[in-house]
């Protein structure tokens, strides 16, 4: 059955996640509802905001192909409504679906900062590379009433500690006043997330965020505060935003990125028949041969979680795909090494007992 997403969201479906002990399977009653579902225009859903207080805010990553040691997602679950995100099957865990539910019913972590400071202040923390929104984007939508990721950055800044931010949205802008002084001391670095420049394609690829153009003016006003500033382009999708790697890097290049990464699709757990969903209600024609190469990359399967090669792939395509964006990160300059952040400068600002231990990577 195809699902056609309601206006402003990535999907529609509610797609039942992998713990479910039900299972609901649509049925042809005889009367054409199979066939009206497909023609008719879901309602939107209203997005909702539920306060969360966590007992760790730190996350340790396990992962040798992502380059920090502990990262920061203020929030749970993402309004952009991206339908590629890797994070949707963590709704999950919530008994909630990494369908709709994931860009629907946002979680806010209210005593993010709180927890932060209790966690710098314990005696036995050492300063680690910490990333902001390295799961869910840190300035979505809800950011700009709530304030949690200014409240963290607020601590970190108190604290000197050092800190990386991923994003696609321009509301990083509002937060210049402490990134760039913490950027002239060496301590803070942002990445703006580019899929692509065809703004058509982004309200549907990611419809809730920045288009991009404007996402290109925040890597300007970053780059003129004096934040080093970088780019990613990810994920590479074959046949979707692939052809355009070289015009994204091209773009961020003048607007001031100093550097650049880039990610191939991944489709973990429920994000594979989302996907493949999506790819069925917008690009039918190219459907087949976008999995067809996806599962190229991975040696016959739509997915492989292994390190090494989930954020690349393997195979001639892969290496054909990493030399494009090497030789032109190169010719643009912006091949650089990621900024290396100033651990040295953290300034301890007295115990706290009981602090909570560092959480887990859920992947």
């Amino acid at each position: 059955m195809l699902i056609v997403p309601p206006k402003g969201r990535g999907t529609g479906w509610a797609i039942e996640h992998r713990f479910t002990v039900e299972r609901h399977e649509s049925f042809d009653d005889g009367w054409g509802t199979l066939e009206q579902r497909v023609v008719e225009q879901p309602a939107p859903a209203v997005t909702q905001v539920i306060e969360q207080r966590v007992k760790t805010i730190l996350t340790g990553n396990d992962s040798p192909d992502i380059n920090f040691d502990v990262s920061i997602n203020p929030y749970r679950g993402c309004e952009h409504g991206c339908i590629y995100c890797f994070a949707r099957p963590t709704h999950s865990y919530l008994n909630l679906s990494p369908g709709v539910d994931f860009e629907t019913k946002v979680f806010a972590k209210v005593n993010a900062a709180e927890r932060l400071r209790a966690t710098l202040q314990n005696p036995n923390y050492e300063p680690l590379a910490l990333n902001i929104g390295s799961a869910t984007d840190a300035y979505q939508p809800a950011e700009r009433k709530l304030g949690i990721t200014r409240s963290v950055i607020e601590v970190l800044a108190e604290f000197k500690h050092p800190f990386s931010v991923i994003t696609k949205s321009s509301g990083i802008e509002r937060d210049l006043d402490l990134i760039g002084p913490m950027a002239a001391q060496g301590l803070a670095a942002a990445y703006v997330s580019i899929t692509t420049l065809d703004g058509a394609l982004a309200r549907i690829l990611e419809p809730r965020a920045a288009l991009p153009e404007r996402r290109l003016r925040t890597i300007e006003r970053l780059a003129q505060a004096g934040v080093p500033v970088g780019v990613s382009v990810s994920p590479v999708i074959p046949f979707i935003n692939e052809p355009e790697i070289e015009r994204i890097l091209e773009a961020a290049a003048q607007a001031g990125a100093r550097s650049a990464f880039s990610i191939v699709l991944r489709l973990p757990w429920e994000v594979n028949p989302l996907f493949q969903q999506w790819l069925e209600a917008h690009f039918p024609e190219r459907a087949k041969r976008v999995m067809s190469r996806l599962r190229d990359l991975r040696g016959g399967k739509d997915y492989d979680a292994r390190f090494g090669q989930r954020m690349t792939g393997q195979g001639l395509w892969a290496e054909l795909v990493r030399q494009r964006f090497e030789k032109a990160a190169a010719r643009l300059g912006l091949n650089q090494q990621r900024v290396e952040l100033d651990l040295t400068r953290f300034v301890r600002r007295g115990p706290a007992a009981g602090a909570a231990p560092l959480q887990q990577s859920l992947f």
